[in-house]
């Protein structure tokens, strides 16, 4: 084989950094990114996504808290989504997800408000993903409110932030989340948990209401009550069964 000259050589590595960089930009990753639009002066909500998340416990909450957007005179929310991904996630029920920020790689806005919905994993595999936990920590040191859906629960868990706190998670497994956290204090038969800093819930449809409830928190029972009337849900807190600090 004829080795090329110099010159040849330059050419042909200058060409494969092209045709390199085309193939980048033509990836989800690279290829017409949207970010989000972060506007001042609202609560930045951030919704941990992955591959097995369930529906429910993302679409529950994040509608509630997208539509404080449609509300006057209140801190409303930037909603977005992260992952440690840019690529599509896919639900257990097979949406396909487009994340908004890779949280291994992007600078992230200040993120007020976690939410972790449930996701298949996170009973066994999840828990050891350290990165995804360091990630949870750090938001953990400056958030305001860090909630959990369902499962959700067992990664606050794993993560350390639910030590000295009272926590609940989705019914049937509760026998499980006392089993790998036996130093927790667990609550069973309520629909969710406010301690501290910390909403846990039990999840699925009653997803709704831990949003609603801090909804209510932040904004009182009016606005609450005008997000839940947006999505034909009685809102009644008082008839919630529910662990809840006094005002």
């Amino acid at each position: 084989m004829t080795a090329l000259s110099p010159h040849r050589r330059a050419w042909a590595t200058g060409l494969f950094l092209i045709i390199l960089a085309c193939a980048c930009s033509g990836s989800p990753e690279g290829q017409g990114r949207k970010l989000p639009e972060i506007k001042p002066d609202r609560y930045n909500v951030a919704f941990l996504i992955m591959d097995g998340t369930y529906n429910t416990e993302l679409t529950a909450p994040y509608d509630i808290f997208q539509h404080t957007q449609y509300r006057k005179n209140i801190r409303s929310m930037n909603t977005f989504t992260v992952a440690n991904t840019l690529q599509p996630v896919t639900t257990f029920e097979g949406l396909k997800l487009l994340p908004d920020f890779d949280y291994t790689r992007d600078s992230l806005p200040r993120i007020d408000i976690l939410v972790v919905p449930s996701a298949e994993h996170h009973l066994d595999r999840d828990l050891n993903d350290t990165t995804m936990l360091n990630f949870v920590r750090k938001v953990d040191e400056t958030a305001l409110y860090m909630t959990s859906h369902c499962d959700g629960a067992f990664v606050l868990a794993a993560a350390g932030l639910l030590d000295g706190v009272v926590s609940t998670t989705f019914p049937s497994d509760i026998a499980a989340y006392r089993q790998k956290f036996p130093h927790l204090q667990v609550a069973d038969s309520v629909i969710f948990v406010h301690d501290g800093k910390y909403i846990t819930s039990a999840g699925g449809a009653r997803s709704f209401e831990a949003a609603l409830y801090l909804s209510e928190r932040l904004y009182g029972k009016e606005i609450a009550k005008s997000l839940a009337g947006g999505l034909v849900i009685d809102w009644k807190l008082e008839e919630i069964p529910a662990l809840i600090p006094p005002e």
